[in-house]
């Protein structure tokens, strides 16, 4: 594999640099005087940032676009390889490095990097955390999957010795990383188009655990079903937390106020810690907030620190986000994508103030839809109303004969109001009809349903 000497500032060209994990790298060599180019199908508010910061980015991928001098070529999982601009660096004999190789690379340069996994939360945690260092003004260098109010963005690079970052499975990318602090969320079965079935899953995620060294420490929710394969044999530290009382870190006398926020009691080795309020809602959030205090406490951060960090935060972009009110409907965007991250979005949803609860269903990829068909529609007949757009295909070509239709059709058997429109259009003008005063409306899926709100409110 190639490596980058980061003392040596060089030219790196990045496939698809619009992606929010790309452009956060991008950022980062940018600001470590590094030359940056790179290509997108479009110009969106992240590459905007990067032009101004002086990346230079192409609009539409092609070959020309591997201009001359780029040293060095980075592309994700989702870049084929007949992308014109992988095979022109592959012709020309550059170096090539996965996004996650990359990511790897960076984190060798810090001595504490930290690095969150799961199928499910990790952007969340990762926030809480973020918020929990900057209050400890530990002054990290932060990679998070989605826009952070408090970082102005989904990058911040500090001065200090903390690397926090996200580590995605998919494609097995995380274990490129080189974490001193490994955070393991939740182990469920998900991108089932790379994965064979969830045996092979927690088998990644146990490879994940051993990159740990014999000095670091693996944060592991004891709700994982049989989560001491993850780390058995093992030589590193490992703290538990989770629902149980024989977990290292866990919650007791659970509040919630008028917009389901938590309130609770953190127990850490069955004596109390402290209580802690979030500002945001869902019992999910009081599991991601355990994470995050069993990982601040395992880097010394006081527990008051750890309580002003977690509630400050008020969440991310495109998880439980407040977007606006029409007409007395509340509008609310969020990126669940999988049955269990619907579950929890739409009970957290039980909780805030609402007369009739809608929401609009965007399913993403074929293969997903496919897996958990009947998943998704027990998941989604948790609310009162339904509507379904088209499947967002992403990365795929194949339909493999099933549809948003389907999915339809199956919570309407569930007994569940479900309708289909095939454009937003239609989803718009249903909905501006339907919803009334009072009522929340929640847009929920990884593609571009959050526009069908932002219509609604226009």
């Amino acid at each position: 594999m190639y490596n980058i000497n980061f003392d040596k500032p060089i030219h790196v060209h990045f496939i698809g640099i619009g992606g929010i994990s790309m452009s956060g790298l991008a950022e980062i060599l940018l600001q470590k005087g590094f030359t940056v180019s790179g290509s997108d199908n479009g110009k969106s508010s992240l590459t905007q940032i990067l032009e101004e910061k002086g990346a230079r980015v192409f609009y539409g991928q092609k070959a020309a676009n591997i201009i001359d001098g780029i040293d060095c070529v980075v592309y994700t999982a989702a870049i084929k390889a007949s992308n014109p601009e992988l095979v022109q660096a592959r012709n020309l004999g550059l170096p090539l490095l996965t996004r996650a190789e990359l990511l790897g690379q960076l984190m060798k340069n810090y001595a504490l990097p930290i690095a969150v996994s799961g199928t499910h939360g990790k952007t969340t945690t990762t926030s809480m955390l973020s918020h929990v260092l900057l209050e400890g003004n530990l002054d990290p260098t932060i990679s998070v999957g989605g826009i952070l109010k408090a970082i102005g963005g989904n990058i911040r690079v500090g001065n200090g010795n903390v690397f926090l970052t996200e580590a995605c499975e998919y494609t097995n990318s995380f274990l490129q990383f080189f974490p001193k602090i490994g955070v393991i969320l939740n182990i469920e079965e998900d991108h089932m188009d790379y994965f064979k079935d969830l045996d092979d899953i927690r088998h990644s995620f146990r490879r994940f655990a051993a990159l740990l060294p014999s000095d670091g420490t693996l944060v592991i929710n004891t709700d994982i079903e049989n989560y001491e394969y993850v780390h058995d044999g093992l030589d590193c530290k490992v703290v538990t937390y989770g629902q149980t009382t024989d977990s290292d870190y866990f919650a007791e006398n659970i509040s919630y106020d008028e917009l389901g926020n938590a309130s609770f009691d953190v127990y850490k080795k069955g004596s109390l810690f402290g209580r802690i309020s979030l500002s945001v809602p869902g019992k999910h959030n009081v599991s991601n907030a355990l994470a995050t205090i069993a990982t601040a406490d395992a880097v010394d951060v006081p527990f008051d620190v750890i309580a002003r960090g977690l509630s400050s935060f008020k969440g991310t972009n495109r998880r439980f986000e407040y977007k606006g009110i029409k007409g007395g409907v509340t509008v609310i965007d969020d990126y669940a994508h999988h049955p269990t991250e619907i579950r929890a979005t739409l009970t957290a949803a039980e909780n805030y103030p609402h007369k009739q609860l809608w929401c609009v269903f965007q399913p993403h990829t074929y293969t997903r839809t496919k897996a958990f068909f009947h998943e998704f529609a027990e998941a989604l007949s948790l609310a009162d109303h339904l509507v379904l757009a088209d499947i967002f295909a992403a990365r795929e070509t194949d339909d493999l004969g099933i549809s948003s239709k389907d999915l339809a059709d199956e919570i309407c058997r569930l007994g569940t109001d479900a309708h289909y429109f095939s454009s937003f259009e239609d989803i718009n003008e249903f909905l501006k009809t339907s919803c009334l005063e009072g009522d929340v409306l929640i847009t929920m899926g990884a593609g571009n349903v959050v526009n069908i709100g932002e219509m609604f409110l226009k």
